[in-house]
């Protein structure tokens, strides 16, 4: 097997090393228009937004004539400036409204939060299911450089932290920024001397709140990345296989140490991050909460001075108001800096989303029904692939591959470990791109038809076998969801399982645990025979299907194999030779090319590799029937 790609061998230690680099690093990538993509995801909700706007407003507006309406309480009412009687019916209607405007405020506001709650929370299902179809696009070259933990973290901790601001940040900056420019006005008609000393320090405060919002943003990248870490780490180890190895080896308590090491570097980011700022607010606080008494000093020296006078009214009404303005200005420096930290994470997600698949199909991609030879033909043309992220200085993983399967043809791939005979078999469907030469799908090149009639004709069966954690029914409808109870009975008897899974006690609805543990490796591959049945394609691809299997089970496996490769076109890739014996050719595979091609008996005939190959497994009383 040649999986030369990130994650095997030296390209393993790289990628760690870049994990490292980059989570020391921790700056967010740079998107081009980011606010203008971020913006664009509301777009088909604008006739909600444009109501929720609407509701923001109304409710900015009816929390800013109560304060008025004090002044008017204060000086008309209660205290009339002509020395007149305090004003009962006047003071009645006041109350009665300001008590109206309170009712009608609490229920614009119960509004408000459905229509934002509901369009935040949708949005961000959207972005979500954008993601991971977009991530199901991927080739698969992606995946074997990539931690299925740090893509799960992108899926899940990357957009549910950008949650709150998609459900929170349209109406808080629309009903702050309302409330601000409200009370701002309200508190002109008042004074607009008293004004003016309320909002000296206003733009001092907008400097400083930008610098702070740029230390959360990396702080916030550098918390993704820790947590995308974590992810990586529970994956890995508290898997049924990772698990497996870290007791094999005794090795629980290093994997506790790594995740806990993690989870203080979380910690500690999480901390900094929930920190930043908060001195900051704090003198904001001070300030404004100190406005009032500041109002109530220069308010004095109005009324004894020559200045203007101004009524005890006009300054509890100003002070009702500047009081009312601490909350909303408070709230839009928040946002300001939510949406300075989110960047971060909006950097991340559509770093993602902006992934280019290294194969998709070709504008006039057409199905495999349309390519003029018989379906089941395969052919390589001299065909070379080199892994993306190898270097330069590397061998290509193929060079100059070029043979001819006929339809109902077996094939077989022999060879030493890292020879490119996997490669090969995941070049057939197109699951990697060849890097120069072609190869021809029912006489058509595969970049020229539709990718998915490609897989529908093609079966796998590969030497690791996955069972989802479901029944054994639900596993073999994956290959094909319509399928009868007696289509799939039918499969699983051609499988030769049929008997084995007949014999437990929940019979197809025996659930198999996580990769099918429950079951033994023989069962699992007779299973993944059978899901492949059901699908019932013209071709297999058959990857060292029997290598791990003990010599029982190899030959059980084996038969249920040669029964599902009957008129079909065959690809194997064999480790026993004695299993690839009947084979119409063998090609044996050394360095990425094909240095031999022939029958089993030309092959020993000509005492080259694969007789060499042969010898070594005969000696070593591994195989038999190489005779």
């Amino acid at each position: 097997m040649s999986m030369r790609g990130p994650g095997a061998g030296k390209g393993g230690f790289r990628a760690v090393d870049e994990d490292a680099q980059r989570r020391a690093n921790a700056a967010a990538p740079r998107i081009p228009e980011l606010g203008r993509r971020v913006a664009a995801l509301f777009r088909p909700y604008r006739g909600r937004l444009a109501v929720t706007c609407a509701l923001v407003v109304v409710g900015a507006a009816v929390g800013v004539i109560p304060p008025l309406l004090v002044e008017r309480i204060f000086d008309d009412a209660l205290f009339p400036l002509d020395g007149s009687p305090p004003r009962l019916d006047l003071l009645a209607v006041l109350v009665g409204s300001m008590i109206g405007l309170f009712v009608a405020g609490a229920g614009i506001g119960i509004g408000q939060t459905w229509l934002t709650s509901t369009v935040g929370n949708r949005v961000t299902g959207d972005l979500r299911i954008r993601m991971f179809d977009h991530l199901q696009a991927m080739d698969l070259g992606f995946f074997t450089r990539t931690k299925t933990g740090v893509i799960q973290s992108r899926l899940q901790n990357d957009v549910g932290g950008v949650s709150g601001v998609l459900t929170n940040t349209v109406t808080s900056i629309l009903g702050n920024t309302v409330t601000v420019v409200s009370a701002l006005v309200a508190m002109l008609l008042i004074d607009w001397r008293l004004t003016l000393i309320a909002v000296v320090m206003m733009p001092i405060l907008i400097v400083v709140q930008r610098r702070v919002g740029q230390v959360r943003a990396r702080i916030a990248g550098q918390t993704q990345e820790s947590l995308s870490e974590l992810s990586a780490i529970t994956q890995e180890t508290l898997s049924v296989s990772g698990i497996l190895l870290s007791k094999s080896f005794n090795r629980q308590r290093a994997e506790s140490d790594r995740y806990a090491a993690e989870n203080r570097t979380q910690i500690g980011l999480q901390v900094r991050q929930a920190m930043s700022g908060q001195g900051f607010f704090a003198v904001v606080q001070v300030i404004m909460s100190s406005v009032p008494a500041v109002i109530y000093l220069v308010a004095g020296f109005f009324i004894s001075g020559d200045a203007a006078p101004i009524t005890a009214g006009a300054v509890v009404a100003f002070t009702t108001v500047q009081a009312r303005l601490l909350m909303p200005l408070m709230g839009l420096m928040r946002v300001a800096l939510d949406l300075q930290t989110s960047r971060a994470l909006f950097a991340r997600i559509f770093e993602y989303l902006d992934l280019t698949p290294a194969i998709a199909d070709a504008p006039r991609a057409v199905p495999v029904s349309a390519a003029p030879g018989p379906v089941g033909r395969i052919e390589f043309r001299d065909v070379s692939f080199r892994y993306p992220d190898a270097g330069a200085e590397s061998p290509a993983t193929l060079d100059g591959v070029t043979f001819i399967a006929e339809p109902g043809q077996h094939i077989a791939f022999v060879g030493p470990s890292g020879a490119g005979k996997t490669t090969i078999l995941y070049l057939a469907p197109r699951l990697y791109e060849p890097t120069a030469g072609a190869v021809l799908f029912a006489g058509a090149d595969v970049r020229t038809l539709a990718h998915a009639s490609i897989i529908d004709d093609i079966g796998i069966v590969s030497q690791e076998t996955y069972l989802f954690h479901a029944s054994i029914r639900d596993n073999l409808r994956y290959a094909r969801p319509d399928a009868t109870d007696a289509e799939i009975e039918a499969a699983c008897v051609a499988a030769n399982i049929h008997h084995v899974i007949s014999g437990f006690e929940d019979g197809y609805d025996t659930t198999v645990g996580e990769r099918g543990y429950r079951l033994s490796g023989g069962e699992k591959q007779r299973i993944a025979i059978a899901r492949v049945l059901l699908k019932d394609p013209p071709i297999l691809l058959l990857d060292e299907a029997t290598s791990a299997l003990d010599t029982v089970s190899e030959r059980v496996v084996q038969e249920a194999i040669d029964a599902a490769s009957r008129g079909r076109t065959t690809l194997s890739i064999a480790h026993r030779l004695s299993t690839v014996v009947g084979a119409d050719v063998i090609h044996v595979v050394d360095g990425g090319r094909i240095v031999e091609s022939g029958t089993h008996v030309e092959l020993l005939g000509r005492g080259g590799l694969y007789a060499t190959l042969a010898a070594q497994q005969l000696a070593a009383g591994r195989i038999d029937g190489l005779g």
